[in-house]
């Protein structure tokens, strides 16, 4: 594998020349949990309604006219299990401090993460919203794009690409007496990991699909 990371510059000519977007504006749910929904996401971005009737709701959390919107659409069905589809929305902070505050905050009001991980790249925290819908909060460990690209090329990365587990109660801890936030996201070593050790809704259930492929195989 060619392990060295490419540039924009590096690209053909006739890939420099498309449009790309400049920003991913927004995302929007459809539920039948529609006010729990808008209070669960209103709770955790510390967003607020730029438009909110019984139909809809935009929600925005910065200058955006709206980053979410959840439409009210009554007698749908819960997500099953094994269906293709958006696996998470990331969402990052400016630093760990503002990601671990919100995860003291969010923890408080009884709203607690699924899963915790160092990626390496990323610190990040997952939750589950009130239909099943996982967001990752995150922070990134770099000082820049190149370096968190690089780590995909590491030796750490071809032995764990899936990351290091942590307790955020630990983290923030830590934090508070005043540990270095470069110390703290620096992600240690924790040997082989893979799929198996997601702790998330449909990576765990791909992994239980492939263990039973593999023991098919044997059989025959």
């Amino acid at each position: 594998m060619n392990s060295e990371v490419v540039s924009a510059d590096s690209k053909p000519a006739v890939e420099r020349s498309i449009v790309s977007p400049v920003k991913l504006a927004h995302f929007v749910l459809r539920t039948s949990r529609y006010q729990e929904m808008v209070r669960w996401y209103k709770t955790v971005f510390g967003a607020r309604g730029v438009f909110e009737n019984e139909l809809l709701s935009f929600l925005t959390y910065d200058d955006e006219h709206h980053r979410v919107a959840i439409l009210n659409m009554p007698g749908l069905a819960d997500q099953k299990e094994g269906f293709c589809g958006l696996h998470h929305a990331a969402f990052t902070y400016g630093s760990l401090g503002e990601l671990m505050s919100t995860y003291e905050r969010l923890r408080d009001l009884g709203i607690k993460p699924v899963f915790v991980i160092n990626h390496g790249p990323t610190t990040s925290l997952y939750y589950s919203d009130p239909d099943s819908n996982q967001l990752e909060l995150q922070v990134e460990n770099y000082d820049s794009v190149t370096e968190s690209t690089q780590f995909f090329y590491s030796p750490a990365f071809a032995e764990n690409p899936i990351g290091v587990e942590f307790d955020p109660d630990d983290m923030l801890r830590r934090l508070k007496a005043g540990e270095p936030e470069a110390e703290l996201k620096r992600r240690p070593d924790a040997g082989k990991r893979g799929l198996a050790d997601i702790k998330l809704r449909y990576a765990y259930l791909c992994c239980q699909r492939c263990a039973l492929i593999g023991k098919t195989k044997r059989a025959l």
